[in-house]
């Protein structure tokens, strides 16, 4: 019998291992399965060299539990080790075996695991004694038992095995006794291992029998050893690829399409990532992407290891470059993850491209299912932006769909305004802004339909990446607005006429919770509309887009502002205005000479006290102008407001502009009903 210790350079590797080398101390089943694998290989490998010329036989892997004696085992039937061998890959922390046998074979060697280096040791984590029975298949060779209760001493002994391989036995600790049941081994496994290219079997399939579940003598193999992303594109049908992915995620509608990566310079990278169909809301999950190393997994948590976008995807990426014995945090640091992160954004980009130009008609069909998709990664990725600037889509109101290039050759001929800027006009509801819609269209222009989640940000980013395009929605002004090619007409009103209508229609508006009104005047199409109301495109875009970006919060609190518009060349307001003068002339004319008697006075006192220090007599005429100023004006707009109310067609033409934006809720509905039918 040989004892010694570990060479190791700490006192006691364990702890180490089990507070730094994993996030989860459940990874040591992968490692120990990985390891199995791993010795599988190899002999296939020497086999196929003419180095093994024995019979292969059984090259499964198997996991028993033993629930009564308290142990794990992990039995292989690979190329064992020699009591050399132990010394060298167990006694030797610092060797990793793998790492010098695919040195020997590289050239040949692509499906050996490798780079586990510690991997052995994290049966630590949740063992109080560690066994391993192991035969080499080298002719001659004599069996070795190995033994360690976890401190660094062990105990190393021939042995009466006779088959080829590795026994690993584990006594579980008290604090892990979870991994003594079937149930979560199994779990585990179909977690770590469902992929591995060697058959993993543990324990038996079982059947329902007399009221429970019962053994049967058929193993129950754990693992598909050949998962389609190892599989060439070629061989693999449509039916294939969507099999696979209910495998993957059992219960899930069928993807819209997938792109199947294969690329070995200047890294080994395999994969299938597919797009689902993503529903109204941004659904951002961690564990949509599997992350494996040679079918063995890493992790289901990619956020740092795929750009952020990726993560609307689902699928698979197995790369050997992708270290396999680390935390999660250094896997996101690892240079050659980000080199992979950086050649998926491109290459879906290129598949993307590829689909478009194969098949536009198809791409067209499946874009509004993928535009949230394509949108994210735009906003959050520049690269692939740039290269998503060629296949994006606009669709317009009809349902016609346009590339950036065909859109701006489309309308730039209608849609430019007088500083050459090009107008895209775009709607986000088309039916509550459907007169909006028809006026813009009515004028020879083209609307857009921007209503998904993220076109917000969307506009503003292309607005940046377009030159001189600006975007403007169909209800931010008039039609004849919109586009601004000349400056605008007057209203041709007077000062005393603007402020008299002012009152009058002002008076009438309903008290909307978090709204104001910004009254104006303008000189329209005599066909339009009498009132119209807008929204201030800045505004009312800060505030979509603070919906979605917590940092605009701001925004989200300030009251909505709207522009009601009074059409100045419309017959019904001309009327109003000719009533309104006649009835409230004599009353508001010496109203007005007051005011503004009082005004050219205040005018004066402010001249003559400009550039001196006031007195308090000064002081005191001013205010009192101000005052009596304040109360003409009160008095004026009372008397205004008071024919208002008399007069049901100024009501009715505000309402009728509330109706028409959804604006108009509740009693002031009610009573707009009520209204319409008096006046029929």
């Amino acid at each position: 019998m040989q004892k010694g210790q570990i060479g190791v350079t700490t006192e006691n590797i364990f702890p180490v291992i089990k507070k730094f080398l994993y996030s989860d101390n459940e990874i040591f089943l992968r490692e120990l399965v990985a390891n199995a694998i791993d010795a599988t290989q190899k002999l296939k490998t020497l086999a196929s060299f003419g180095e093994f010329k024995g019979e292969l036989g059984d090259m499964r892997v198997e996991v028993k539990v033993d629930k009564d004696a308290g142990t794990l085992t992990v039995t292989d039937h690979g190329i064992g080790m020699t009591a050399d061998d132990v010394n060298k890959y167990i006694n030797q922390i610092a060797f990793s075996g793998a790492e010098e046998f695919v040195n020997k074979y590289k050239d040949n060697a692509n499906s050996i695991i490798g780079h586990f280096g510690l991997g052995f040791y994290s049966a630590f984590m949740v063992s109080k004694r560690v066994e391993i029975r192991t035969l080499s298949y080298k002719d001659g060779a004599e069996a070795v038992r190995w033994d360690c209760d976890g401190s660094p001493e062990y105990t190393m002994e021939p042995c009466d095995k006779s088959t080829r391989g590795t026994e690993i036995t584990l006594w579980i600790d008290d604090d892990n006794k979870e991994y003594l049941e079937q149930s979560r081994i199994d779990m585990l496994l179909k977690k770590y291992c469902r992929f591995l290219p060697v058959p993993v079997v543990s324990g038996k399939e079982q059947e329902w029998k007399d009221g429970k579940y019962e053994d049967t003598d058929r193993d129950k193999v754990i693992n598909s050893t050949e998962p389609a992303w190892t599989r060439k594109p070629a061989d693999l049908t449509d039916e294939d690829y969507r099999n696979f992915y209910h495998e993957l995620y059992p219960g899930q509608e069928d993807p819209l399409f997938w792109i199947h990566l294969n690329v070995d310079y200047p890294f080994n990278l395999t994969g299938i990532l597919y797009f689902p169909k993503i529903k109204s809301n941004l659904d951002i999950r961690k564990d949509r992407i599997q992350l494996y190393c040679n079918q063995v997994f890493v992790t289901d948590s990619v956020e740092g290891v795929v750009p952020e976008f990726m993560m609307l995807l689902q699928g698979v990426i197995d790369s050997p470059d992708i270290p396999l014995n680390v935390s999660r945090s250094y896997l996101q640091s690892d240079r050659a993850v980000k080199k992979i992160s950086g050649y998926i954004t491109k290459k879906v980009a290129s598949r993307l491209e590829d689909l478009f130009k194969a098949d536009r008609s198809d791409f067209e069909s499946k874009w509004d299912d993928i535009k949230i998709f394509i949108e994210y990664g735009m906003l959050t990725d520049e690269k692939f932006c740039d290269a998503a600037l060629k296949f994006t889509l606009l669709r317009d109101t009809e349902g016609k769909y346009f590339t950036l290039d065909e859109y701006k050759t489309l309308v730039e001929a209608s849609q430019t305004d007088k500083d050459g800027n090009v107008v895209y006009i775009y709607a986000t509801d088309p039916v509550e802004q459907y007169s909006y819609i028809e006026a813009a269209n009515a004028k020879g222009y083209n609307v857009l339909l921007m209503n998904g989640q993220l076109d917000g940000h969307f506009i503003s980013m292309l607005e940046n990446k377009l030159e001189k395009t600006t975007f403007v929605r169909v209800d931010s002004n008039v039609a004849d607005n919109l586009v601004v090619k000349e400056e605008r007409k007057d209203s041709g009103l007077s000062a005393d006429q603007i402020s008299l209508l002012t009152s009058i229609f002002r008076s009438q508006l309903p008290k909307l919770e978090k709204c104001e009104f910004m009254v104006s005047f303008e000189s329209l199409d005599p066909a339009a509309s009498p009132v119209l109301i807008t929204q201030n495109e800045y505004m009312r875009r800060m505030k979509d887009m603070a919906a979605t970006q917590p940092g605009m919060s701001f925004y989200a609190e300030l009251p909505d502002n709207y522009n009601l518009i009074v059409n100045t060349s419309q017959a019904a307001v001309a009327k109003v205005l000719a009533d309104a003068e006649s009835a409230l002339e004599d009353k508001i004319s010496p109203l007005r000479a007051a005011l503004n008697a009082d005004n050219e006075k205040l005018t004066a006192l402010r001249a003559e006290i400009k550039d001196n220090k006031p007195t308090d007599e000064q002081k005191a005429d001013e205010q009192k102008l101000m005052d009596s100023v304040d109360a003409s004006r009160r008095e004026q707009e009372a008397m205004a407001a008071d024919y208002a109310g008399g007069v049901p067609s100024v009501k009715q033409m505000i309402d009728l502009a509330l109706l028409g934006n959804g604006l108009l809720q509740g009693k002031e509905l009610s009573e707009f009903i009520a209204r319409s039918v008096r006046m029929l």
